[in-house]
């Protein structure tokens, strides 16, 4: 009989579990956390540029996970540092925090989308973007693909 009970109380556990409101972890070639840190790359590099420019921005870094000159995971892409700088100037800036819920919703949408079916990328291989009201600098020297979200987008 007791042993009934425990069986029935693990069904209901294992139940309430699956149907927990977390999704899934995105199982990729990019790394265990590569779903988040992609979501924190683009809401902070991305949030006010919409899908599309949210999109490219996630096109570079899995670009750069897949090019040898740069590391090999979503995460490692993300925190990268070249000559003391980071690659993604809001790793340097402090403080990290999600203040606008629905960007952060959007984000780790965009996130989802690019690890499970990434389709054609839209930056034509893309290594490198700033802003529009940047002055490229040494972007200039590259060869520039194109413009998404208010980003210009180089190789």
């Amino acid at each position: 009989m007791m042993l009934f009970r425990l069986l029935g109380l693990l069904s209901i556990f294992g139940l309430l579990a699956a149907c927990s409101s977390k999704p899934a972890p995105v199982a990729t070639g990019y790394g265990a956390n590569a779903q988040s840190c992609m979501a924190e790359a683009l809401y902070f590099e991305a949030r006010g540029t919409g899908e599309i420019g949210r999109r490219a921005v996630g096109e570079v870094i899995l670009n750069r996970a897949n090019d040898p000159q740069f590391p090999s995971t979503v995460c490692g892409v993300v925190d990268q540092r070249y000559n003391g700088s980071c690659q993604f100037s809001y790793r340097c800036a402090g403080s990290l925090t999600y203040d606008e819920p629905q960007a952060l919703a959007n984000a780790k949408a965009t996130a989802r989308a690019l690890l499970t079916n990434r389709g054609k990328d839209i930056t034509s291989g893309a290594l490198f973007f700033h802003a529009q009201s940047m002055a490229p600098g040494w972007f200039g020297t590259l060869k520039r693909l194109g413009t998404f979200g208010g980003n210009i987008f180089y190789r």
